[in-house]
């Protein structure tokens, strides 16, 4: 039975931090991509960081410099290390596996895990 569990959100002021984590299980989760997503009300979902097989990073703009995706392999986790967190940053966090572009079949979503950045 595949699994992502999404943690670790929940109610931060500007300027702080938060580390949400991702836990696969049913899966080779050595095998996929990561992904982090977020969601705002009535916004449309936005890819927010990747991390390969290989361990490579990108980002989007706007949490460049500020967010951090790592993967364990041996506790079939993905983390997203979140500083600076600002107000638009407050949205639901999903994590998504992907094992090769054009297997959308492989894909996996994760239920979401809200963060919400106020004063």
């Amino acid at each position: 039975q595949v699994q992502l569990v999404e943690s670790g959100g929940g109610l931060v002021q500007p300027g702080g931090s938060l580390t949400l984590s991702c836990a696969a299980s049913g899966f080779t989760f050595s095998s996929y991509v990561m992904n982090w997503y977020r969601q705002a009300p009535g916004k449309e979902r936005e890819l927010v960081a990747v991390i390969t097989r290989a361990g490579n990073t990108n980002y989007a703009n706007g949490v460049k410099g500020r967010f951090t995706i790592s993967r364990d392999n041996a506790k079939n986790t993905v983390y997203l290390q979140m500083n600076s967190l600002k107000p638009e940053d407050t949205a639901v966090y999903y994590c998504k596996a992907v094992l090769a572009a054009g297997r959308p079949e492989y894909d996996y979503w994760g239920q979401g895990t809200q963060v919400t950045v106020s004063s």
